[in-house]
């Protein structure tokens, strides 16, 4: 399949993605399979309420759940999970949104568990009560705030995220008791591939939401709402097409197949031997790059979401040098976009071709070298 290079068109560079999924840098590159779903959805209208419900069953076989409704991403996931937990579907709550204060929009979070994407609990009129702080949180806390009434708890995952919240079978449990739903907010974490039903049959919340444009390799636009029947259909009648609060946050039915498409590819993967490839990948950079005096190489086996990617760490010494470093690889063409925390870069294999790989580590130790010359008037690279 030929494709234009509307980016070229456009006068936009492109850009060798070796730091993550992030939304700025378009989240990932789409696997033949997803693309062809997206260009044959394409080609024909389609009643989009059948396409939904359709894809919904599908989707709910692939990852082994009650039901699923795809999203048009993982923050609009959040927003209609919100809506069914305060609506439970029925058309009589849904006009009353978002004007009616009476009804109970009180959304529990661990306050360790506060990040800038549970805003969207906010954009569709929940309030965010927080228990707990930073430092530690008490079961009693949880039991308090939820005696005094509310919609859902919000539960964020990942082991990059402080461990001072209550488990999430103990909120589970604890939130039960008052027959109220936990939401898990998992959009990042894949891989791996159980955790699309590690959460809701293992862990026993009512619903989890994934990125799309992430590891599942999916559209950007696109996300994923997985676990109790009532729930995702309650999520659907707050969504398009129909003319409800969510109406703005439609998936097409681009991204409808395009999702289904990368479920079913990403469950059918080989995962161990993916992992023992980027794991190889590293390996072989910390190798090439061990020449390097002016820098500190080492494997690490997690992403920044702390799931089980490896990727590399370059310790640059100081902050200013990694600085510029990243500007370097970034100001060429093709760009290149690594991850830059303090004094440290992060390469990571997932996102790249593994054609990429070579290519990239070139560019890493030039820039690395004339990032040197210019601090010091000397090149220390072999």
């Amino acid at each position: 399949m030929t494709f234009r290079d509307v980016y070229a068109e456009l006068g936009v560079r492109h850009v060798l993605n070796a730091a993550t999924t992030f939304t700025a840098l378009g989240g990932t590159t789409l696997p033949q399979e997803v693309v062809e779903a997206m260009a044959s959805a394409a080609t024909s209208c389609v009643s989009m309420e059948e396409l939904h419900l359709a894809a919904g069953r599908r989707v709910a076989e692939i990852t082994r759940n009650e039901a699923a409704l795809v999203t048009s991403g993982a923050a609009a996931a959040i927003c209609l999970a919100v809506l069914a937990a305060v609506t439970a579907g029925r058309p009589e709550l849904i006009a009353r949104l978002p004007d009616d204060e009476t009804l109970e929009r009180r959304v529990v979070i661990h306050r360790a568990h506060r990040i800038p994407y549970d805003r969207a609990v906010e954009l569709v009129g929940g309030h965010l009560v927080e228990v707990g702080n930073v430092i530690q949180t008490f079961e009693w806390e949880l039991h308090d705030a939820l005696g005094r009434g509310a919609a859902a708890v919000l539960w964020v995952a990942g082991d990059h995220l402080p461990s001072t919240v209550l488990s999430l079978e103990t909120t589970v449990r604890i939130a039960h008791e008052y027959s109220v739903p936990v939401i898990v907010d998992a959009a990042a974490q894949l891989p791996p591939v159980s955790n699309l039903w590690h959460f809701t049959r293992e862990c026993g919340c009512d619903l989890v939401l994934f990125s799309g444009g992430k590891a599942l390799r999916g559209p950007q636009a696109s996300g994923v709402l997985l676990g109790r029947a009532d729930l995702v259909e309650a999520a659907r009648l707050n969504a398009a097409p129909f003319q409800r609060l969510a109406r703005a946050m439609k998936a097409g039915k681009e991204e409808v197949c395009g999702l289904w498409a990368a479920l079913e590819r990403y469950v059918a993967l080989d995962h161990e031997k993916q992992a023992r490839d980027w794991t190889a990948a590293v390996d072989s950079w910390v190798r090439d790059l061990s020449d390097i005096s002016s820098i500190v190489l080492r494997r690490l086996d997690t992403n920044e979401a702390g799931q089980p990617v490896a990727r590399l760490e370059v310790d640059c010494v100081t902050a200013p040098r990694s600085r510029a470093v990243a500007s370097r690889l970034w100001e060429n063409d093709p760009r290149i976009a690594v991850l830059e925390v303090s004094k440290y870069l992060y390469v990571s294999p997932d996102v790249m071709n593994e054609g990429d790989y070579e290519y990239v580590m070139q560019r890493l130790r030039g820039a690395i070298a004339a990032t040197v010359d210019e601090e010091e008037g000397g090149n220390d690279v072999g």
